[in-house]
């Protein structure tokens, strides 16, 4: 067969995928009787499908990548021209993508100097095990190599980055996981009570769980925290007041190297470059991908202190002193050539403010759904990444059935919205309904997209 085919025309297109693509997150027995959903083209916050039904994209590409919307040609230009003058070379060596991009993403980031590239967010988490682990054997001889890891955060789907998952349902069944990770109690303040946690100075509280993990475990023993800024596919959870200034004086005490995951809200998502940026948090590691090109070019990082790139450079002539590690397609240039231009886009088109504003009014918009909507138990969020949880009984806060939540969803895809909810995250806790639009977002697509989450919640709940 040839590889034409007629763009009115895509049955071929779907048979083909039928037949041999392995979607993401998919159960595929339905594919069986039914066609898989062929995404053809996005403009704006727009995408269209097989059939050509126009959808408004809520979750910025279903994973809260495309942060700057869709049909960017001054970024596909910039790729381009960057492909045809090079287009590849190992790490081991530097571009002029790769050195241009590093400097401006290191403005954005005070602090910190260093940046590691690699292809994924699972795989940037990954170095920063690695780097932690190094670090214990060349400062501490081995002992200090324990990572903790938050309950409800999730870092990425290799067996490692699972290991420092906390989400029991992503984790089910793909163990056994490697020794050394370590968890500690959430800080979701809406669900203090199940925690047996006091009312006031909920979030000072829930750090100090933390530091009775270390105090249990050995300070001595605990290399680094890894924590997402806000706690995205574990439900959308913003930090209580005191609780990031507890937890950083907790690693400073402990002598602990403080990670922070930023692969969802990197990169404006939050309404600022980066979500740690809200809490005057001084981070050790910074790990991101998602929006760092919007999905244009597939790019993570590992970021860095100088402090953490020193410890890897003390002895010449000892051929283990170094960071021996390498990422393939971390030496792509179209990476850090689309990062570029994304930067730029979201400097001249002021998309940091216009995500503070618009997301501070969909937030109080979710807040006034709740009176008319008692199944809404919270809304919460920062910048234009919020969620509505979704209860049977505000007073108890026992969370709804799943299959209404998808009801919720499959509604406003009906209506030609899409939505995101918790999924596969925690048991019987995946009642959490996910916004991410792109950081273009205007009060009108906001008011779309709450007006049709307003019909699905009466036509799914009454």
């Amino acid at each position: 067969m040839d590889g034409t085919f007629s763009e009115n025309d895509l049955s071929r297109v779907v048979a083909a995928d039928k037949a041999h693509v392995w979607h993401h997150l998919s159960q595929h027995k339905p594919y069986e009787t039914t066609d898989p959903r062929i995404i053809v083209e996005g403009k704006g916050m727009k995408v269209w499908d097989q059939h050509g039904k126009e959808h408004l994209d809520a979750v910025s590409g279903g994973v809260w990548t495309v942060n700057v919307g869709y049909g960017r040609e001054s970024i596909a230009n910039a790729v381009r021209d960057q492909l045809i003058k090079l287009n590849y070379f190992a790490g081991s060596a530097g571009s002029i993508p790769g050195a241009l991009f590093s400097e401006r993403l290191i403005e954005k980031m005070p602090g910190l100097t260093r940046v590691y590239f690699t292809n994924s967010g699972s795989e940037a988490n990954e170095k920063a095990f690695k780097m932690v682990r190094q670090i214990a054997h060349k400062r501490y001889g081995g002992k200090k190599n324990k990572i903790l890891f938050r309950d409800r955060d999730y870092h990425g789907t290799t067996i490692a980055c699972l290991s420092a998952g906390g989400q029991d349902e992503r984790n089910a069944q793909y163990g056994p996981f490697a020794p050394g990770f370590v968890r500690v109690p959430h800080c979701l303040e809406y669900r203090a009570a199940d925690q047996g946690a006091p009312v006031d100075n909920y979030g000072e509280w829930a750090a100090n769980q933390i530091e009775e993990v270390i105090l249990r475990e050995g300070p001595d023993t605990i290399g680094a925290l890894c924590l997402e800024p806000v706690t995205a596919g574990g439900g959308v959870i913003v930090p209580p007041a005191g609780y990031w200034q507890r937890v950083g004086d907790i690693c400073k005490k402990y002598d602990i190297l403080l990670h922070i995951d930023e692969v969802v809200c990197g990169v404006g998502r939050t309404g600022t470059w980066f979500g740690y940026q809200h809490y005057g948090i001084e981070p050790d590691f910074v790990t991101m991908a998602k929006g760092v090109a919007s999905g244009y070019a597939a790019i993570a990082c590992c970021v860095t202190s100088e402090r953490v790139f020193e410890m890897f450079k003390s002895d010449a002539s000892d051929p283990m002193d170094y960071f021996r590690d390498i990422s393939t397609f971390g030496g792509c240039t179209a990476g850090p050539a689309a990062a570029l231009e994304n930067i730029r886009i979201i400097e001249d088109e002021n998309l940091l403010e216009n995500t503070t504003r618009m997301g501070d009014y969909m937030l109080d918009q979710l807040g006034a759904m709740m009176d008319r909507h008692r199944v809404i138990g919270n809304v919460r969020g920062k910048g234009l990444f919020l969620g509505a949880e979704l209860v049977s009984d505000r007073d108890s806060r026992t969370p709804v059935a799943e299959k209404q939540v998808q009801a919720v969803v499959s509604d406003c895809m009906a209506q030609g919205v899409i939505i995101g909810a918790t999924n596969r995250s925690v048991p019987g806790f995946n009642n959490t309904l996910c916004f991410s639009p792109a950081l273009i977002a205007t009060k009108d697509d906001i008011n779309h997209i709450l007006s049709a989450v307003d019909g699905a919640l009466t036509r799914v709940f009454g």
